[in-house]
């Protein structure tokens, strides 16, 4: 946000986008709060009918600034105020008026939104160019460490990657924290819970309502509420262990072709990861990105844990207590790889994965994550167990020997090289 301020000039408007409850307002607020000597922020979730009306008519902005200094009793200065808009998604017509609001200059902008894209929002109006787009996600694991008062652990884990160094002793504690990430997720108002309750049901709870506001979003984006079942059914999709998203198996009789759209959407909503299979990999993922095959991940691990759980009215703290133990009788596969495909996307990745069929047909050698790495291929094999084998890296490097560069086995051990192959536990996937 700094550089964009410092570097624009007034030239764009900042937008940042990313699923609701992550905290875009709040950090807004705090960066308007230091910047800048004034500034004014209208919540399109709130805002009165006559400061709506405001961006109808463009003609006269010098009637438009002096109304929204009288309605919000602050004195806006050229060069030094910013004015945000927060919501914008529920006020189109503001968004279509930044063109005009950067050209006349006097003022900095910054926008915030959540389903951006939803056809309905902007059908009717000329998207601006004068925006500089910023995605926003849950907070990713070194946030959580400041959260909970931790600034060493981060900075020591990058250490310990670049030197390759086993953490040893300190890995089974660094392991449970972690998992505590993975439970709580995020979500800053799940976290806050956390951090004054220390109750992981009272964790839940918070991000039972979280889930509920997602849904009544995607329901609006999908009046069928296709939408909605495809991100409910996220976990026991990926718990079948199948090569992709099956699309029937979730909507009785729908096909893949119908609903392109709509996968297409929960990843701009940014309610969802979603990791494309690569037909061809090759340093270019995209060239052969397959839109018809896809895995679909939770934005957050916190909300996909209780997605998990979604069918009881509450997650008792017990499950909660076995799964930050490591001692739960479920697949902790599917939670892993959901993790991982959160880090990697918050780290500015697009994901992509590969699958190879099985020479007698029965199955298929699956390749979790592909990074592109300078001119070579990085596969990510991701396990939940302590099994020290990975076909599927194998045959993928010896299928695509020319063009792999480091290979990966995530997991819950400690950090080691065998040959070629470097493992890494789980909580440093984010140095990748």
């Amino acid at each position: 946000m700094l550089h964009w301020k410092e570097s624009n000039h007034g030239k764009t408007a900042l937008l940042i986008q990313g699923a609701r409850r992550i905290g875009k307002s709040t950090i807004v607020k705090e960066f308007a709060k230091r910047e800048y000597m004034t500034h004014i922020l209208i919540d399109f979730s709130k805002a009165s009918s006559n400061v709506m009306a405001l961006f109808d008519d463009l003609s006269d902005l010098d009637y438009i600034f002096t109304q929204l200094q009288f309605h919000f009793k602050t004195q806006l200065h050229e060069h030094r105020s910013v004015i945000i808009f927060d919501e914008v998604q529920l006020q189109p017509r503001a968004r279509q008026a930044i063109k005009h609001l950067i050209a006349d200059g006097r003022y900095d902008y910054i926008e915030t939104g959540s389903l951006i894209s939803i056809t309905k929002n902007i059908r009717d109006i000329l998207i601006p160019s004068e925006e500089t787009i910023v995605n926003m996600y849950p907070m990713d694991y070194e946030e959580f460490c400041w959260a909970m008062g931790d600034n060493a652990t981060v900075p020591l884990l990058r250490t310990a990657f670049e030197r390759r160094m086993p953490l040893r002793d300190a890995h089974r504690k660094l392991m449970r924290d972690f998992r505590l990430y993975m439970l709580v997720g995020g979500m800053p108002q799940a976290v806050e819970t956390y951090l004054e309750t220390r109750n992981l049901s009272s964790v839940d709870a918070i991000k039972r309502n979280i889930i509920s506001l997602y849904l009544r979003d995607l329901n609006r984006l999908d009046n069928a509420g296709k939408a909605a079942n495809m991100f409910n059914a996220i976990p026991a999709q990926l718990n079948k262990n199948a090569s992709r998203y099956m699309v029937s198996n979730v909507i009785p009789g729908e096909k893949t072709s119908r609903v392109t759209n709509l996968v297409y959407e929960l990843g701009e909503a940014m309610v969802a990861n979603i990791a494309y299979h690569c037909d061809d990999p090759n340093v270019g993922l995209a060239l052969t990105k397959d839109i018809m095959r896809y895995k679909i991940y939770a934005c957050d691990t916190g909300l996909f844990v209780t997605l998990a759980f979604y069918d009881k009215s509450y997650t008792e703290n017990i499950i909660y207590e076995k799964l930050l133990s490591d001692k739960l009788n479920a697949n902790m596969g599917y939670v892993y790889e959901n993790i991982v495909a959160q880090m990697l996307r918050s780290a500015g990745n697009e994901l992509y994965y590969h699958t190879i069929k099985k020479a007698d047909n029965k199955g298929y050698y699956e390749i979790d994550f592909l990074l592109s790495r300078s001119n070579k291929l990085c596969p990510i094999e991701v396990k939940s167990s302590g099994n020290k084998s990975h076909k599927s890296l194998d045959h993928f490097c010896e299928a695509f020997s020319n063009r792999v560069g480091s290979k990966y086995v995530i997991s819950g051990k400690d950090l080691r090289k065998e040959g070629d192959v470097l493992y890494i536990p789980i909580y440093m996937t984010m140095f990748l």
